[in-house]
């Protein structure tokens, strides 16, 4: 007859707490309505832009022999701050959601407005398709997005208050 090994009370009890931190840990994204791998895919959309960005556009913002016309220079200093953001997202990929919104929504209009008129009267340039073709990296995120999670916290979810309790009426 063989008898189970004496356990320490404060053995039992750190392991204890471990797995329920660990299970709290997994379950907070699960508990937000997202599941753990759509945190992660949406953890390499961000990485997937992110480095992208670092690619393309941090060298030219280092290495620029002269002055820049305005707005290639705009263009430049915004999407290596945006870079940044989504590095930020690979960290907190909920918190950056509204970025990310604001990512797809500026592509989405730009498209709307620029491209297909463009397109529809065959005056579509080169340059424009090119800029266009960079921006359907969009789908990733896009595809990716945790959707319902977004209506709920961004649509149907109530606002924050616009007074301070203290006005408020007997």
């Amino acid at each position: 007859m063989t008898t189970a090994p004496a356990t320490n009370p404060a053995d039992t009890t750190a392991r204890r707490n471990e797995t329920a931190q660990r299970r709290d840990a997994e379950s907070v994204g699960t508990a937000l309505g997202v599941s753990l791998p759509r945190l992660y895919a949406l953890r390499a959309a961000y990485l997937v832009i992110a480095v992208g960005l670092a690619l393309v556009k941090w060298p030219s913002l280092i290495n620029h022999p002269q002055p820049w016309p305005l707005y290639e220079g705009v263009e430049t200093c915004m999407l290596v701050a945006l870079s940044l953001l989504w590095f930020l997202g690979v960290r907190y990929p909920l918190q950056l959601l509204p970025a990310l919104l604001f990512e797809l929504a500026w592509k989405l209009i730009w498209t709307l407005a620029v491209v297909v008129p463009l397109w529809r009267s065959d005056q579509l340039d080169p340059d424009t398709l090119y800029v266009f073709y960079t921006c359907l990296v969009v789908v990733i995120p896009a595809a990716v997005i945790p959707w319902r999670y977004v209506f709920t916290h961004y649509v149907t979810k109530p606002g924050d208050r616009w007074r301070s309790h203290s006005t408020a009426r007997p």
